[in-house]
């Protein structure tokens, strides 16, 4: 982790990073934040299935599973 900020579906795969922002708004954010990514949060990318989304991801000892279009919307540092 270099301090710089991406989108989490761009991390690589086994890689990690921690939560900066969101950009999304309504039900998508509410899931999100419900999900534990919130501001502070690590994240560990563990998996990707076979065609490359969703990934699954390790936060809060809780392994999730987001679409890409869900995780572009995550920006992690």
């Amino acid at each position: 982790m270099n301090g710089s900020v991406r989108k989490l579906s761009q991390l690589p795969l086994g890689n990690r990073g921690i939560v900066s922002h969101l950009t999304a708004d309504g039900p998508v954010r509410r899931r999100l934040l419900d999900l534990g990514l919130v501001e502070g949060a690590k994240v560990e990318v563990i998996r990707r299935s076979l065609a490359g989304d969703p990934t699954a991801y390790l936060i809060k000892g809780a392994v999730i599973a987001l679409r890409k279009e869900e995780a572009d919307h995550v920006y992690i540092k």
